[in-house]
């Protein structure tokens, strides 16, 4: 079977910085509350007029850029914050970046969605349908926070990162293991009717925990590995706590650990894919590194996935400035 690899890799974060004590002086919390709770400092916000597409073409532009290619077979948006109901924001993404007539597809699994989309990516080279997909998550949770609710206002940030995903010998993409669990469809949700975004952030907790670390240890198993393999762990960006509780359940130390949540907040279906443009563009992440990613999102879903990191040059950036 035809294995995939990452042939290039990009990241977008809108320019306005929002800090906690930006949203202390509107809520009744503190720098101290959201740092102790969530590790977040600050968090980056679209400007109003800034959309989803936006930054999902700006870093889908970087990732086409890393890999040195103007086009692909297929294009794959993951995201929650679409813009539109209907229709898809994939094909707009595509024809923006210049690529009227390839299909395109959105994939929508909350903050599972970047690797619900990597395994749709996996999928398609590995049926022969295409030899090279761009994967771009993107997000404007900003656009559907309630700015009274502390419980979610403070956590969520605008971002996204992209891959391309082309044709190469297996093992540069390890299977990508997926789960969900409709019965907890309500602790994550925008309920029908309604523009805001709810969630039940004990609950969340620690289905996550317990989520992640399992799906993780599954994937490795899967790969013939185990925690002492891995160079460095991934996770979605949620929050901290749940960050550390993964990595303890998991028998990790903090160094193999990466994260960026406390300078972005939680990029939802973003966070996976900014992280790991931000931490190859820093060199954080080298050459032939083993890397473990796994999320959580609303559904309830939960996925993860190993990669051995590519030979290339990841392009991370602020929307507008190249």
């Amino acid at each position: 079977m035809t294995g995939a690899v990452i042939l290039g890799v990009g990241g977008s974060l809108p320019a306005r910085v929002v800090t906690n004590d930006d949203l202390s002086a509107r809520l009744d919390t503190s720098d101290e509350w959201i740092r102790t709770r969530t590790g977040i400092r600050t968090r980056r916000w679209v400007e109003p007029g800034t959309s989803t597409s936006d930054l999902a073409v700006d870093a889908g532009a970087r990732a086409l850029r890393s890999a040195e290619l103007s086009t692909v077979d297929a294009v794959i948006v993951a995201t929650t914050t679409p813009g539109r109901r209907c229709p898809a924001v994939g094909p707009e993404v595509a024809s923006r970046l210049g690529m009227i007539g390839v299909p395109a597809h959105d994939v929508s699994a909350v903050c599972t969605g970047f690797l619900y989309g990597l395994a749709n990516a996996v999928g398609l080279i590995a049926s022969g349908a295409a030899r090279t997909v761009l994967l771009i998550a993107a997000e404007t949770f900003s656009t559907i926070l309630d700015p009274a609710d502390r419980g979610t206002a403070v956590i969520f940030g605008d971002g996204a990162g992209a891959v391309v995903v082309g044709a190469g010998e297996p093992g540069g993409i390890g299977p990508c293991v997926l789960g969900s669990d409709g019965t907890g469809a309500d602790l994550i949700q925008i309920p029908a009717g309604e523009d805001y975004f709810r969630m039940h952030g004990t609950e969340v907790f620690r289905q996550a925990v317990k989520r992640m670390s399992d799906v993780a240890l599954d994937a490795l198993a899967r790969t013939g590995l185990g925690p002492d393999d891995v160079d460095h762990l991934v996770p979605h960006q949620a929050n901290q706590r749940i960050s550390d509780g993964v990595a303890r359940r998991m028998g990790l130390p903090e160094s193999k650990v990466l994260g960026n949540v406390a300078t972005v907040g939680n990029t939802a279906a973003a966070s996976i894919p900014v992280l790991l443009a931000e931490a190859a563009a820093d060199g954080r992440i080298k050459l032939g590194d083993r890397v473990l990613t796994v999320a959580f999102g609303g559904g309830l879903t939960w996925g993860a996935g190993t990669l051995v990191w590519p030979d290339v040059t990841a392009d991370f950036g602020i929307l507008g400035e190249r």
